[in-house]
């Protein structure tokens, strides 16, 4: 042994020695728990040689599991090697190793070195432990609504904070329109509830916004994110799909409160639910949403590990709230998911009969024939049908080709959906994820990773069984996942903020207690989504005001203890459709065929020979929901606010501010019409042009100016009206932006001047920001 090593050793015995005798009563503000404080610094810097996966684990050293890393934490002679190795001064010795060009820090090793003074005992990870109902702490001030304050306020008197003082009643209704519509609120609205401010009337609001069809058009947006639903197959040619009947099956799932596990289970097996229904089938075409590739170079086998490898990542994702996909070439090296694992969950996916390759234009096989009635369908027509079997035909015939065979393609009368194969295939794990690389010494059957499995009955072998097993109460992350995104959508973060990821590398709940007390109180009550989201909007912590305070500043710069409410951008698909609905253009229409609104010239020509056909009339007002979503190139508005594109799942975007996210507020064709037909609202109101203003200032804000404002207002009307008079011809041009023809009788200049006035008040922050 080295003078460096023993030297080091000798001043770790001698600093644990100091902790145990100094400090014989180790506090509580001093215990260090391994979930909370140990396991992240070791996934972070120790896992990826000494954890879960044997295939690049190093030195036969297993840092996550303490049977296996027993040798390393005590000895007999009472040294520890785990904190000889992290401490260690030579370079030979130390851990991580210089070359990982990793290293832990002071803090990181006084948390192993207390850790290990305690016992270094391990816990299961926190989102693999079943849920349970924690205590409601007791928390005796003022403005306690429900559970969910005594939470929030609970950890803000343990950080010396205090809540927010109520945001006033506008502010109230317009964040409740915006939460739950994704609109601002209608004057109607507005006048109706602004003045009560009762907790009764409060709750009506909420059941009212909730009744409507706006909400699930609203609520369905990060769904389809997470399920990556698009227009198109996706890859170089990005041919056509049609799976709006999906869409539109999701809208109405949510605006009659389909139980979650009811909403999960028909979209993962609700082919093979007993006397399945049509509506059920059609759900199942969430499985189905993967991008499907057309190009002659394809290989069938490959592609359709592709598709298979989608769904599971997909599920993980958007589901379980897990990493799975870093499974599929080796063991996952931070979470207990082998590789095995893997291949036994791509088991339940991969009897779907279906060609690897598509038809280039057109749905893939399986896919079903929608009655014309949808989705008003009738009994006798909303029962599950057989879809037809794959039919090949060369891809090139009578060209020279490479002998490629594709599907025959499904018309817009078609939705793809899931379908079991009589003789199912066989699964194998690929080495290294590839497809022509199979184990073929075990043949796989389908089954859940061992960390996950519940003790209710039989592990899953069906899809129909995983998909019962995903809404299993003991399921530990299936409700966690559910409420952290419902908290994601009002609160802009989730109690988890990588939503994405409840593994060991993601972050831990800002408020673990409350993210089980919901997840409990969602399974308990019928996994009722609305249920869950009622408590989140009626509690004082959702209702206190965004304004915030150098103490909360210095304190909660992220306001993760949520001593205010967020205040942040709203999202691509509110921000164009408030700014519609303000101008009086947005078309009240749920579901249907994609709509084809404003794009850039050419957009499409720029990556292939097909070019975007612009909708007329109706088509270019209709909500962003409805926008035709092209994989390769999104509509440009939505990705430049953030948007996701829809290539593969997505359950978070960060938000980015941008010098041209302002430019296309300004300049955008649908912003600037919608600008102008506003002015028109103004105008119709009074030809007074401070009650004009006061009018458009309260469609957008569901306010009226304050004075400051006002006098800005009416100075800037003045002189766009000046520039105006003097250049008629740049008015007209003003004024023909977009396909909607303007109102004759109004004086040009009038017109003008109010439309730039318009675009003020659309472009000011409060009017995109959801406060």
């Amino acid at each position: 042994m080295s003078f460096a090593r023993i030297r080091n050793r000798f001043r770790v015995r001698l600093a644990v020695m100091s902790v145990l005798f100094l400090n014989p009563a180790v506090t509580s503000a001093d215990e260090v728990t391994y979930s909370r404080d140990v396991r992240p610094i070791l996934a972070a810097k120790c896992f990826n040689c000494h954890g879960f996966d044997a295939g690049s684990r190093q030195g036969d050293l297993r840092l996550d599991r303490r049977e296996f890393a027993e040798h390393v934490l005590s000895n007999e002679d009472g040294s520890m090697l785990l904190l000889d190795r992290v401490t260690s001064d030579d370079p030979e010795m130390r851990m991580p190793p210089p070359s990982s060009k990793l290293s832990l820090s002071e803090q990181e090793i006084d948390v192993i070195k207390r850790w290990l003074i305690q016992g270094g005992q391990y816990e299961q990870h926190w989102a693999f432990q079943v849920p349970v109902r924690p205590d409601v702490p007791v928390v005796a001030i003022e403005g306690i609504r429900n559970p969910i304050d005594n939470f929030i306020q609970s950890r803000l008197i343990a950080e010396g904070l205090t809540k927010s003082s109520e945001a006033d009643a506008t502010t109230l209704v317009r964040r409740l329109s915006q939460d739950l519509h994704g609109l601002p609120p209608s004057a109607d609205l507005v006048q109706k509830f602004c003045g009560r401010t009762d907790d009764d009337s409060y709750s009506e609001l909420i059941d009212l916004l909730m009744a409507s069809p706006k909400y699930g058009e609203h609520m369905a947006v990060p769904w389809l994110d997470a399920s990556r639903y698009a227009d198109t197959d996706g890859y170089q040619n990005d041919r056509y799909r049609y799976m709006h009947v999906w869409r539109d099956w999701v809208i109405h799932s949510l605006n009659k409160n389909m139980p979650y596990d009811q909403f999960i289970l028909e979209q993962v097996a609700g082919d093979m639910l007993p006397n399945a229904t049509l509506k059920q089938q059609i759900a199942t075409g969430f499985c189905r949403n993967h991008r499907i590739n057309s190009e002659d170079g394809s290989i069938p086998e490959e592609w359709h590990v592709e598709n298979v490898v989608d769904r599971i990542d997909t599920i993980g994702t958007a589901i379980l709230g897990l990493t799975v996909g870093c499974a599929r070439c080796h063991d996952h090296k931070f979470d207990p998911i082998s590789a095995k694992e893997y291949y036994q969950l791509f088991a339940f996916f991969n009897n779907v009969p279906e060609w690897g390759v598509g038809p280039n234009n057109g749905n893939s096989p399986p896919f079903i024939k929608v009655p014309d009635s949808w989705p008003h369908l009738t009994v006798e027509e909303n029962v599950a049908v057989e879809p037809a079997p794959v039919k090949l035909r060369g891809a090139r015939e009578g060209q020279m080709g490479n002998g490629l065979k594709r599907p025959q393609a499904g018309s817009n009368k078609t939705v793809m959906v899931m379908h079991e194969m009589e003789v199912p295939r066989p699964t194998y794990l690929l080495k290294r994820g590839q497809f022509d690389a199979p184990d073929k010494s075990e043949v796989l059957v389908p089954g859940v990773p061992q960390a996950l499995s519940t003790n209710n009955g039989q592990p899953p072998q069906t899809r129909l069984e995983f998909a019962q097993w995903l809404v299993n109460q003991e399921n530990p992350l299936t409700a966690r996942v559910a409420v952290n995104r419902t908290w994601q959508q009002f609160f802009g973060t989730g109690l988890v903020k990588t939503s994405e990821n409840f593994g060991t590398q993601g972050e831990l709940p800002s408020h673990p207690e409350l993210l089980d007390w919901l997840a409990v109180e969602l399974m308990e009550n019928g996994w009722n989504i609305r249920h869950v989201q009622k408590l989140i909007l009626e509690s004082s912590t959702y209702r206190q005001t965004s304004e915030v305070t150098p103490e909360l500043i210095r304190q909660d710069p992220q306001n993760k203890l949520l001593g205010r409410a967020p205040r942040y951008r709203l999202h691509a698909f509110a921000l164009r459709d408030s700014l519609l609905a303000s101008s009086g253009l947005l078309v009240d229409k749920v579901g249907g065929v994609p709509a084809k609104p404003y794009m850039p010239p050419k957009i499409w020509r720029s990556i292939s020979n097909n070019s975007y056909k612009q909708g007329k009339g109706d088509d270019l007002y209709r909500r962003s929901i409805y926008t035709f979503w092209r994989r390769t190139i999104p509509p440009p508005t939505m990705v430049n606010f953030n948007s996701a594109d829809r290539e593969v799942c997505n359950v978070r975007k960060d938000r980015t501010n941008t010098p041209l996210q302002a430019l296309t507020q300004m300049n955008n064709v649908a912003f600037v019409e919608a600008a102008r037909f506003l002015a028109e609202r103004m105008l119709a109101h009074s030809d007074d042009p401070r009650l004009a203003i006061e009018f458009g200032f309260q469609q957008l804000m569901a306010r009226g100016p304050k004075q400051v404002e006002m006098d800005l207002l009416l100075a800037a009307n003045r002189d766009f009206k000046t520039n105006y008079r003097s250049k008629p011809q740049a008015a007209k041009m003003l004024l023909s932006v977009g396909q909607k023809k303007r109102d004759e009788k109004l004086d040009l200049t009038d017109h003008a001047a109010m439309t730039m006035v318009a675009s003020l008040l659309m472009n000011l922050d409060e009017a995109v920001t959801r406060e």
